[in-house]
């Protein structure tokens, strides 16, 4: 799958992701201090599954009206880059094939997928 991560997640899901034979995108590793909107389009025009932790990406989209390829919103009490891993891993081994074109909120105990009409 091909993925952007936010500057928010860390370099250490990226490498997990990576190792996992995904192709990752890392806002971290590209340039930091661009805008949600720049980024967001960037996802876009690469047609990758955004990862990110900010919730103004909800924003963008549900008010905005902001296309996407695909969010994953991580809602995590517990925000070191091991329980990233953790839920991510999980995500992807039950939840792969929903993730294109939908916005998906994570937290460690559920996932919510919406569609996009």
């Amino acid at each position: 799958m091909k993925f952007l991560t936010d500057e928010n997640i860390g370099l250490e899901v990226v490498a997990f992701l990576r190792k996992k034979g995904h192709d990752v995108g890392s806002i971290t590793e590209i340039s930091t201090g661009v805008s949600d909107v720049m980024v967001l389009a960037k996802a876009v025009d690469e047609k990758r599954i955004l990862i990110t932790a900010d919730t103004d990406f909800g924003e963008l989209v549900y008010h905005a009206g902001k296309r996407h390829a695909g969010i994953v919103l991580l809602r995590l009490d517990d925000e070191r880059n091991a329980n990233k891993i953790r839920v991510l891993g999980e995500l992807l081994e039950k939840y792969a094939d929903e993730l294109v074109g939908t916005f998906v909120i994570v937290t460690e105990t559920s996932v919510r997928i919406r569609r996009m009409s």
